[in-house]
């Protein structure tokens, strides 16, 4: 197993955990904000938070050896039914190609409005 504690161009981890594990030739993101250069920095704009989270997300996933073509799952958490569509609008741009499998919720996040996990292969491991 390997453990990737903070990948260039992110802030790292807020609190004990890495921000990705791989574990044979899967990779497990921690949750992303978005955050830019700390937690008090962030895009005003949902859809522009939304972009942000999701270049943290491949920031980590590159670092893994992975990227969004090698994505299996993907968990959003949200703070407001509202954001689900401004969400699936930026989310789309990014992910609609080939979308993966995915969870959204509602939840209640402490100083994010959004946050987003995901689970991928490693590049160059399916047969």
């Amino acid at each position: 197993m390997k453990r990737i504690s903070a990948a260039p161009g992110t802030i790292g981890p807020v609190g004990p955990y890495s921000q990705a594990v791989i574990s044979g030739n899967l990779v497990f993101t921690a949750g992303q904000i978005p955050a830019l250069d700390g937690l008090d920095s962030q895009p005003e704009s949902f859809e522009e938070q939304v972009r942000q989270t999701l270049r943290n997300l491949e920031a980590i996933l590159i670092t893994a050896g992975s990227d969004f073509d090698h994505v299996i799952k993907v968990n959003g958490y949200l703070t407001d039914p509202a954001q689900l569509e401004p969400f699936n609008h930026v989310y789309s741009e990014v992910l609609g190609h080939a979308p993966p499998a995915r969870t959204t919720v509602c939840v209640s996040l402490w100083g994010v409005a959004l946050e987003i996990d995901c689970i991928a292969e490693l590049k160059g491991t399916r047969p």
